[in-house]
């Protein structure tokens, strides 16, 4: 015999049944987050995963991380095959009226790109929601370093544009390398990275000087030292 919640259950799918895609998917992210805040795990934004709207998701205009064109082909494979296995992280933004992605930054591209998964998808994307305590552009910004540093991954030179606009915004090194798990070394490199590209752009320099050289192999804390001594 079933159960009483096995009842009201099959009740609930038989109504949800009868709506229209649309209205049916906005019924269930309404059901999720009346589940979600009954739920145990409430804390977790993993705990309620919506399907939103691609037009309601933009990206971010700051994101470290890029992506080559043949991995961006192979998660494009991945999509097509698996499924999102993964939910879009985001904030939503008051100003913009806008939920902006703060990590996912290539999975929402390959959504809008790709014909045959945003039909598949019905141009929506399954999203959480970062911590209440996250929101705003600054904790937002560290919420995506965090991001792409648990998984190894930032590019140096937009790392370093990103520390010097914290800064920009009253934060401390400290706090800057409390939230994105740096050390002091690491913060300064990084400001002194983008600092000295700001002190020289408007120099002008031969063809002579066009060496292809990685930011790993300069000592920007000996060029600092020797400019300064000049």
């Amino acid at each position: 015999m079933p159960t009483q919640l096995e009842k009201a259950t099959s009740l609930v799918v038989g109504l949800l049944e009868k709506l229209a895609t649309e209205e049916r998917i906005v019924a269930l992210n309404i059901i999720k987050k009346a589940l979600h805040e009954i739920s145990p795990f409430k804390s977790e934004p993993v705990d309620c995963v919506l399907w939103q709207p691609l037009s309601e998701i933009t990206a971010n205009d700051y994101n470290p991380n890029a992506v080559a064109p043949p991995e961006m082909k192979l998660l494009e494979i991945s999509i097509m095959a698996d499924g999102y296995t993964q939910p879009i992280v985001t904030d939503y933004d008051e100003t913009a009226k806008m939920l902006v992605v703060v990590d996912g930054f290539h999975r929402n591209r390959v959504a809008r790109e790709s014909e045959t998964i945003r039909e598949r998808i019905k141009a929506h994307l399954p999203v959480v929601q970062i911590r209440p305590d996250q929101t705003g552009r600054s904790e937002r910004i560290a919420s995506t370093i965090r991001h792409n540093r648990a998984r190894g991954k930032h590019q140096v030179e937009k790392m370093s544009q990103i520390v010097i606009e914290l800064k920009r915004r009253n934060w401390s090194d400290e706090k800057i390398g409390r939230e994105l798990g740096m050390d002091p070394d690491e913060v300064l490199r990084l400001c002194q990275i983008t600092g000295l590209a700001e002190m020289f752009k408007d120099y002008e320099f031969s063809k002579a000087w066009e060496v292809d050289l990685k930011v790993d192999d300069v000592n920007v804390e000996e060029i600092v030292e020797e400019i300064n001594d000049a």
